[in-house]
Parts: structure tokens; C-alpha cells; sequence
């Protein structure tokens, strides 16, 4: 499973508007400053949540492959006897 750029772009685009665009808007006022970091601060964030998460899916990983008694060993330890 390969990256697609679609998703990369749409996401970065949403992001980068909200981080870059939105605080260009920001009505003047006392507090003007700390809403425009703010804005800024949650654009970086979440687009870098959101990067991690679909880098990850790139190369999900996997369990370790256990052998068959040890896996009938478990289930009953944990209560759960397969029967043969």
C-alpha cells in the first residue's frame, strides 16, 4: 500500500488554510496576537497528527507469528481451551 497524494494534498491544503489564512483574519482587538498563535499552533498540530497517522498505515505492524502449541498454551492459561 503505496501513499497516495490526493489525501496528502487535500489535508495539507485544510491545514495550511486554517495555520496561514485564518489568522490573517483575526479582528483586532486585545487578544489578537495569542488567537493568531493559536490558530497557527492548531494547524501545525493537527496536520502533523494527521501525517503521522497516514504514514503509519503505510507500513502497519504486525503481530508476532506464534507457533500452534503455544497459541493452544494461551488460550488456555487465558480461559479460553480450543477443542480439537
Amino acid at each position: 500500500m503505496g501513499a497516495s497524494v490526493i489525501p496528502f494534498v487535500i489535508f495539507t491544503v485544510l491545514w495550511g488554510g486554517i495555520g496561514i489564512i485564518l489568522p490573517i483574519f483575526v479582528p483586532k482587538g486585545p487578544n489578537r496576537g495569542i488567537v493568531q498563535v493559536i490558530l497557527m499552533l492548531t494547524g501545525v498540530c493537527c496536520w502533523l497528527f494527521w501525517l503521522c497517522c497516514y504514514v503509519a498505515q503505510m507500513n502497519p505492524l504486525i503481530g508476532p507469528k506464534l507457533e500452534q502449541n503455544i497459541i493452544l498454551i494461551m488460550a488456555e492459561k487465558w480461559g479460553n481451551a480450543v477443542t480439537e
